[in-house]
């Protein structure tokens, strides 16, 4: 994995273990390469070590973030990890109808953060910026629907 050593590191600047849990974890993330709610990472740990528990998932989550490892969006009131290492600096669009998120890399989106600046004098720092919407298939679905 090519975030372990870093991950490794930082746990050791501040005096942590890097648990089987917590390697379990980051694992998973590399494995899902995607958007992943903690449930479904809790599920793939589940069904190969039935004694962790769903809160261990959600603490190596923060830690991660905190760590920034990890990204984490929340789209429809649900949250899903990413990460960063392997995804870098982006943002989505998300579908509101069938809820898949579409990567858009952070300099496409470049000229709309300058235009808002030029227009309003406002700078942007788009971390994570999600712009809700309908994807191809839902709006084609919408529109052929009596």
């Amino acid at each position: 994995m090519c975030c372990e050593s870093r991950f490794l590191e930082a746990l050791h600047d501040r005096g942590l273990r890097l648990t089987p849990q917590r390697e379990r974890i980051l694992a998973i993330l590399h494995e899902m390469d995607g958007h992943a709610t903690a449930e479904q990472i809790y599920e793939r740990i589940v069904a190969q070590n039935p004694s962790m528990d769903i809160s261990t998932v959600y603490r190596t989550l923060e830690l991660l973030q905190m760590l920034q490892m990890v990204g984490c969006i929340d789209v429809g009131g649900q949250r899903r990890y990413e990460l960063l290492s392997l995804h870098g600096a982006h943002h989505h669009l998300y579908c509101r109808i069938c809820g898949q998120l579409l990567r858009v890399e952070a300099q496409e989106m470049q000229p709309l953060i300058e235009h808002l600046a030029q227009l309003s004098g406002f700078e942007a720092d788009p971390e994570h910026l999600i712009i809700p919407g309908l994807c191809e298939e839902c709006r084609h679905r919408v529109a052929v629907s009596p």
